[in-house]
């Protein structure tokens, strides 16, 4: 057939959303293209006509999905093996069916069924929504050559075993869903994301005694401190690149000391202050391993240039805090996210790094009132806020979180599972504006007994009295004590004081 004859036969106007596209069925209301017909097969409800509680392809005279009987549609939608009424595939069976079968094919061990130890990673696609995302998944050629190689057991079925396969991305999801299959033990994804990096880095660092130092730097200091943190809570990917900058500049520092004829045994003072003259903030993460060669007598001890600590942008007050708040509420052209991750900041001064940190689970809807678990208790939301939270938590349970059931973040990240980088949050707090510093008023005093707080200096208390008064109103003056009399023959240096009314003075004797 000719594009011509193709066009003339196949090609229409779509009845429902206008465009020139491909005929993919021809219903009452008239020709359907196939992004409206896969949007039409994901409608289900009751339908308003016969109060059936089926599939909604149809349309009726004012645009309410109604069932297929109704609608006058003759085609038939049910699969011929489960009998669900929903999207058909190749051999008339739906989705899930032909899911299920893709997977009994690619992790077939060779006798027919699934490999015994996949068989909780073969449930856990099953039991996700959208399987067509799953089929779409399971056609790329590189997911199908790791299923095949771990239900053949070509492939170990252990961290160290997917740590040598390639793509990494490709890799790291699937290693996500045997994770939360249960099939290997929990490891941190970024954790382990950073020791195949490693592994790439120290593989192209020509001098073996470079390659071995740094080894030593990653293995006693660098890899102990970032399991420690990973036992406490996850990774995020910022800590992760502080510690690809410390590797990358340590072995830049090296390569550099061996181009001035030195080792680091020999380094001088003046070799780091050359060091580090050029590019500052670019070589400054190299200073965590020169403190660990100095505490480990690698190299001699030297000063290293202080940090210098940049000063917080200005104060957010009353009057503008209030404004930006006014301006997350009512403007509903600003992203959803961000208006409601502005509203926490601008209430709770909450950090972004603890923002993101928040999951569905801690938001607590009671129906009257809406509290999120920032502490113990949590915290009220006020009412417009409430209902931009319902409004946003109702948006989030229809994301595909494609690697982790489980993975409820209310901020979520573009890696599946993973919440969303702070940097990202304050680049978009920063359009709608919001500065992620600065939010709170330098106090004038401390609320409390104690010190005061580091945002505002120490101002002088007003209603202190002058040197040599009472802290109490109405007393008089503080005298100064005469020196004590010692009487010959006394054993006790004490002098008796006796009693006296109020505002009389002290007689010694």
């Amino acid at each position: 057939m000719t594009p011509e004859e193709y066009e003339r036969w196949h090609v229409r106007n779509c009845a429902r959303c206008g465009r020139r596209a491909a005929k993919s069925a021809e219903w009452p209301d008239g020709p359907i293209c196939r992004t409206c017909y896969d949007r039409a097969m994901r409608v289900r409800g009751c339908c308003p006509n016969c109060r059936a509680d089926r599939l909604l392809p149809g349309l009726d005279p004012s645009g309410n999905p109604i069932c297929r009987d109704c609608a006058g549609i003759t085609r038939d939608f049910f699969c011929d093996r489960c009998g669900f009424e929903g999207l058909l595939l190749g051999g008339r069976l739906c989705e899930p069916c032909t899911l299920a079968d893709t997977l009994a094919r690619l992790l077939d061990d060779g006798t027919g069924h699934v490999a015994v130890p996949l068989q909780p990673l073969a449930a856990t696609l099953l039991e996700m929504d959208r399987p067509k995302s799953r089929l779409i998944w399971l056609r790329n050629p590189n997911v199908v050559r790791l299923l095949r190689g771990l239900a053949t057991g070509t492939i170990p079925l252990t961290h160290d075993g997917l740590h040598q396969e390639t793509p990494w991305r490709t890799v790291a999801h699937l290693r996500d869903l045997l994770m939360d299959s249960c099939v290997l033990p929990r490891v941190d994804r970024q954790l382990m994301l950073y020791q195949r990096w490693l592994t790439e880095r120290l593989a192209v660092i020509e001098d073996p005694e470079h390659r071995r130092r740094l080894q030593h730097f990653v293995t006693w200091h660098q890899m102990r401190r970032l399991r420690s943190k990973a036992e406490k809570g996850h990774l995020g990917r910022s800590q992760i690149s502080q510690a690809k900058q410390e590797i990358t500049q340590a072995g830049a520092f090296l390569a550099w000391l061996a181009d001035q004829d030195r080792t680091i045994e020999h380094c001088q003072q003046a070799d780091l202050d050359a060091w580090h003259t050029e590019k500052l903030a670019t070589r400054r993460p190299a200073q965590t391993f020169l403190r660990w060669c100095m505490k480990t007598s690698r190299m001699p001890r030297l000063t290293l240039p202080p940090q210098v600590i940049s000063q917080d942008e200005a104060p957010l007050h009353q009057h503008r805090r209030l404004a930006i708040l006014r301006r997350i509420l009512h403007d509903e052209s600003l992203p959803l996210r961000a208006r409601v991750a502005g509203a926490l900041v601008l209430l709770y001064a909450q950090p972004v790094t603890r923002t993101v940190r928040l999951t569905v689970d801690d938001v607590l809807d009671g129906g009257t009132t809406v509290t999120v678990r920032l502490g113990d208790p949590p915290s009220p939301l006020p009412e417009p806020v409430a209902d931009l939270m319902r409004a946003y938590v109702q948006s989030c349970q229809h994301l595909p979180y494609a690697s982790s059931r489980s993975s409820q973040w209310l901020f979520p990240g573009r890696q599946r599972g993973q919440p969303m980088n702070p940097v990202s949050l304050q680049v978009h707090l920063r359009k709608i504006g919001v500065p992620p510093q600065g939010l709170r008023d330098p106090p004038t005093r401390s609320p409390g007994p104690g010190p005061c707080h580091r945002e505002g200096p120490r101002l002088p208390r007003q209603d202190r009295h002058p040197p040599g008064h009472r802290s109490r109103r109405n007393l008089e003056p503080i005298r100064p004590r005469r020196p004590h009399a010692v009487t010959s023959g006394s054993t006790s240096l004490s002098p008796v004081v006796k009693a006296r009314p109020l505002g009389t003075a002290r007689t010694v004797g």
